[in-house]
């Protein structure tokens, strides 16, 4: 049985998870990094504690802490509803069970909601929406997409996704983006026109290796650089 979600929602995963979805390295993480469609990710506060240089852009940050708080909590539901219903569409290893999936991202959303104020402060949070992102060309080293392009292909047409992945491309060197399932768990019928049409363009784009596996054969992520 596929999942599908009414609405593109608001949940955050931490930065062990962004580093197994990513394969990002102990070099990758003294890039410059914007995290795109970023939500309540701990990435950005993780990271930051260690050192990093990571700036996440979303348009839910010009919401409250109550607000976004709640919209998690809708999510929460819908989320767990959703994987309750379908166990079999999931890999139960190094997340063994729901209520572990569940304790996982609560804790990396807390953080993420005590970070939100500072983070603001620091201009490491900014209100921020693909297609058109508010940075200058080349300002990153690297740009992530985690759980928004690809797997919300029911909700977002292919010339969001082409125009989205240009314009990380414009503010990054490279553009990496996870997982390149819908969220039915079957390749999104986006990726191939979206993977021609940036070659054609002239970017260099491969399909590379996660070391992070959740969802049934979301193992892959794409990576995007000019050639």
């Amino acid at each position: 049985m596929g999942i599908k979600f009414e609405k593109i929602l608001i949940w955050g995963r931490s930065a062990e998870e962004y580093t197994k979805m990513f394969g990002l390295t102990l070099e990758d993480n003294k890039l410059k990094i914007i995290d795109c469609a970023g939500g309540p990710a701990s990435f950005n506060v993780e990271m930051t504690r260690r050192g990093g240089n990571v700036v996440s852009c979303d348009p839910i940050y010009k919401f409250s802490k109550t607000e976004i708080a709640q919209r998690i909590q809708e999510a929460n539901r819908e989320v767990m509803n959703a994987v309750q219903g379908n166990p079999d569409n999931f890999v139960w290893q190094d997340i063994q069970s729901p209520s572990q999936l569940l304790n996982i991202r609560r804790s990396a959303m807390q953080e993420f909601i005590e970070d939100l104020s500072l983070g603001i402060q620091e201009k490491r949070y900014v209100i921020g929406e693909l297609p058109t992102l508010p940075f200058a060309d080349r300002q990153f080293d690297l740009a992530l997409c985690s759980h928004f392009l690809f797997i919300y292909s029911q909700h977002l047409s292919e010339e969001f996704h082409l125009a989205s992945i240009v314009e990380m491309c414009r503010v990054a060197i490279e553009t990496r983006i996870f997982p390149l399932l819908d969220t039915s768990g079957k390749p999104s019928p986006f990726l191939l026109p979206a993977v021609n049409q940036l070659l054609k363009q002239g970017y260099k784009v491969e399909i590379r290796q996660a070391f992070y596996k959740f969802q049934k054969s979301g193992d892959k992520f794409l990576s995007i650089s000019k050639s």
